[in-house]
């Protein structure tokens, strides 16, 4: 099990009872301003309205808190209290009898247009838009969430993908760019429009299998891990294939691609072989990288 030695890097742990363990970073390097604190601010506001949120019904016992981690890189600030910025969302869960946590949602959204200054308060209502803070920042959390509990129960994260889609709903008749379906072809609009499209269910479903009937128990049983993880990996590239090149697609071998490769590598020839042949169909830009299972 050498793969278990990777690690998920800007994971840290924190104790409190809530749903997500979150950590913001903000990177401001790009922004000429000689108030800095505000950039402070925003990591510790931010990450304090993700995590002190109750974002479901359920108790989340301390071992099952999601760690997660939003990066905010500010490009512009056009005006002073207005800012542009693009987030990457990580979010992981711990395998089954090890202490190797696997990435399972890694986002890039490019497209975040805010007003924020020191002191504000973060108000979030889920039956309309209030903010374009709160409601990225909530939309990511539902969708943190549906991820994960896609992971553990088959297309388990439903109730979540629903409030994120609720959000996006009630951003629609607002300036903010990436809430729409016309602004791109990768924002926020598509990530939720995937997840709700029949033609990606087996994407879902496959998340599922990857974790569940795969990572789960690879400690004990390696070779029927990797023939559920095959398995998973056929279903997304039937998905692949009904919609090309698909964010959703683009999301879980992001999230994954370096994995694949070490958990494969250490496979029978067959394997190794039958894992490249999918990998590179789903995701040709690695193709290179994926050339390392067949060397």
């Amino acid at each position: 099990m050498r793969f278990f030695g990777l690690v998920l890097v800007l994971i840290t742990i924190y104790s409190h009872a809530q749903e997500l363990n979150c950590r913001v970073i903000v990177n401001a390097q790009q922004i000429q301003t000689t108030e800095r604190a505000i950039f402070t601010e925003m990591e510790n506001e931010f990450a304090q309205f993700l995590n002190t949120t109750k974002w479901t019904n359920d108790e989340f016992q301390e071992e099952e808190v999601i760690n997660c981690n939003i990066v905010i890189t500010m490009t512009e600030m056009p005006s002073v209290g207005v800012f542009k910025a693009s987030v990457q969302v990580l979010s992981s869960r711990p395998v089954y009898g090890t202490s190797y946590e696997s990435v399972i949602m890694n986002f890039a959204d490019r497209d975040w247009d805010f007003e924020y200054v020191q002191s504000q308060p973060l108000r979030f209502n889920e039956n309309t838009f209030t903010s374009n803070i709160t409601s990225l920042l909530a939309y990511y959390a539902y969708m943190v969430l549906g991820f994960d509990y896609d992971t553990f129960s088959e297309m388990g994260g439903a109730p979540h993908y629903q409030k994120a889609f609720q959000i996006v709903n009630n951003a629609q008749q607002t300036n903010y760019t990436g809430w729409q379906q016309f602004n791109s072809v990768r924002n926020r609009y598509w990530l939720i429009e995937n997840i709700q499209n029949p033609q990606l269910e087996p994407i879902r479903k496959a998340l599922y299998t990857y974790h569940r009937e795969g990572l789960d128990i690879m400690a004990e049983d390696r070779e029927q891990a990797e023939k559920n993880i095959l398995a998973s990996l056929s279903e997304i590239q039937k998905a692949n294939r009904a919609r090309p090149r698909s964010i959703l697609t683009i999301a879980f071998m992001d999230a994954k691609s370096g994995e694949l490769i070490q958990i494969f590598k250490e496979s029978n020839l067959a394997t190794r072989r039958q894992a490249y042949n999918l990998l590179s169909n789903i995701d040709p830009s690695r193709t290179d990288e994926y050339k390392a299972l067949i060397d």
